[in-house]
């Protein structure tokens, strides 16, 4: 069954118990039990519910997964997936990941005793390099965020399974449309639903989907045991966005390839971070492992005060937190997505004061070229000093 077809009717296209279209919100708390000898499939909503389940089954199925579980947010689910370790545990995880991801790892977990080790993951000899004793797993955000930095699944899943240990892919970017990492030798996938999953700007929501039964049980325990569950009304309407991802993301990645060109030739625009280029130094691997780039890209303006007066002049996109919308949305690293993250780090890693990140929406290319076109071109001259702030 195609991608397409299998988003429709793969899982939980109608409701098994009336035949409805689309899968009811069922808005239980608790469940009646005729037997005590015989407890039915769902006896309180935190441990288990029907529109929820359609959902955690839905995804399962599009990754090629086992079991599927939907958190609060993209947070609970990376969080949760964290849980899995324990104190005295070491991770390697990817040096340029979400700015959420790095704080929970190194002002939440780090207070639990276990150790983290950031590492650029392009790099498998690195990675190799970083396993200790008590290393338990290798966490990769790929293509990254922001500047979308390819690392080879399947290379760091074999390493990775020769020391026995677990590989978690954040394809938020990509979604199972593009990318299928489980597929790749991945034990555990997550997504922020809040983005091109939902895509609609109207849920906050996370996903993550295990390769096994065996690691399904194990997260479900953390999922039942914490509660960070997925809300009904928040299930069904990631549900709904679901159907729409390839069409959705059909449009979008179009116009972001197009966008991606047409911001490389521009004078004002330093550098451009977009997979889809043929420049782009993880070009040719994302072309290998996922069928497409998607609708995120980057770009560096070459200082804060040029960025701003972007932000100003720019009347279609919206400037806000998040991606992966309907709408397009202009976002600022530094101060957004990577705000947590230490000034120091964010520059180690290229997310400068000058680099806004652009998720592609569904509005008309040349309208959103024209735009920019526009905003561009009334930037302030670049000045020494934001040239060097910017590059260091």
């Amino acid at each position: 069954m195609n991608f397409a077809t299998k988003l429709l009717h793969g899982t939980a296209c109608f409701d098994r118990v009336t035949g409805a279209s689309s899968v009811p919100l069922y808005l239980a708390s608790t469940y009646h039990q005729p037997d005590l000898d015989r407890p039915g499939v769902f006896d309180y909503a935190r441990s288990g519910n029907p529109t929820r389940q359609a959902l955690e089954e839905a995804i399962a199925v599009l990754e090629g997964g086992t079991r599927g579980f939907a958190f609060a947010s993209g947070m609970a689910a990376i969080s949760s997936v964290f849980m899995l370790f324990s104190a005295g545990d070491h991770l390697v995880v990817a040096e340029d990941v979400y700015g959420g991801t790095y704080r929970f790892l190194t002002r939440v977990l780090s207070r639990l005793g276990m150790e983290v080790s950031f590492v650029d993951t392009t790099s498998p000899e690195l990675v190799a390099s970083a396993i200790r004793a008590n290393t338990k797993g290798i966490y990769l955000e790929t293509p990254s965020n922001p500047t979308l930095k390819v690392t080879d699944i399947a290379a760091i899943c074999s390493l990775a399974k020769k020391h026995g240990l677990l590989t978690i892919v954040d394809n938020t970017f990509m979604t199972p449309y593009y990318q299928r990492p489980l597929e790749l030798g991945a034990d555990i996938v997550i997504h922020s639903a809040t983005k091109f999953i939902g895509g609609h700007s109207d849920v906050v929501a996370g996903l993550a989907v295990t390769s096994d039964e065996c690691l399904g049980n194990e997260l479900y325990l953390i999922q039942n045991g914490m509660g960070s569950i997925l809300g009904v009304q928040d299930s069904w309407l990631v549900m709904r966005g679901l159907k729409t991802l390839k069409a959705r993301l059909d449009v979008s990645s179009k116009s972001a390839e197009k966008l991606a060109g047409w911001l490389q030739a521009h004078p004002a625009v330093q550098k451009v971070y977009y997979t889809g280029l043929s420049n782009h130094e993880g070009h040719q691997l994302q072309s290998q492992q996922a069928s497409g780039h998607g609708a995120v890209l980057s770009f560096d303006v070459g200082s804060r005060e040029r960025a701003k007066a972007l932000f100003d002049r720019v009347t279609l996109p919206i400037v806000a937190v998040s991606l992966g919308a309907v709408e397009t949305i202009l976002s600022y690293p530094a101060m957004m997505s990577h705000a947590s993250m230490p000034a120091e780090e964010r520059l180690k890693r290229g997310i400068t004061d000058g680099l806004i990140r652009l998720s592609v929406g569904l509005e008309e290319t040349d309208d959103l070229i024209r735009d920019l076109e526009q905003a561009l071109d009334g930037l302030p001259p670049q000045t020494e000093k934001a040239f060097t702030y910017a590059g260091r």
